[in-house]
């Protein structure tokens, strides 16, 4: 399941806006019961402004009313920035699946991050 996951990150990567960078990252996001929400990055001249496709992806979730502990795997088209990373373990995502260099790695959010912010 992770492969096919990855592949529709791979997908909705195409739809990336990045026009500064050329840096096109789809993501996918499981949830639990079985929808998954696709997202890519979004720049923007203001350069801070700009969004990741993680971010995206999870953004659309809540807007559909998910919150965290509804999700299962993310499948991202490059390794998560720190940011994110934090995203991904608030989210409580149990499995993330991400392409590094030539290869497709899966981890936890604790093995991404192991000293997450908790309040």
């Amino acid at each position: 399941m992770s492969e096919e996951l990855y592949e529709r990150a791979v997908a909705a990567a195409n739809r990336a806006y990045a026009p500064y960078s050329n840096y096109l990252v789809g993501a996918a996001v499981k949830a639990r019961d079985g929808r998954v929400f696709e997202g890519v990055n979004v720049e923007n001249a203001a350069y801070p402004l700009g969004v990741c496709a993680e971010r995206t992806a999870f953004s659309r979730a809540m807007v559909e009313g998910y919150r965290p502990g509804d999700f299962v795997t993310a499948a991202i088209t490059a390794s998560p920035c720190g940011g994110c990373r934090q995203w991904l373990a608030e989210m409580g995502v149990e499995r993330v699946v991400f392409r590094n260099g030539g290869r497709i790695v899966e981890m936890t959010p604790g093995e991404l991050l192991p000293e997450q912010f908790v309040l």
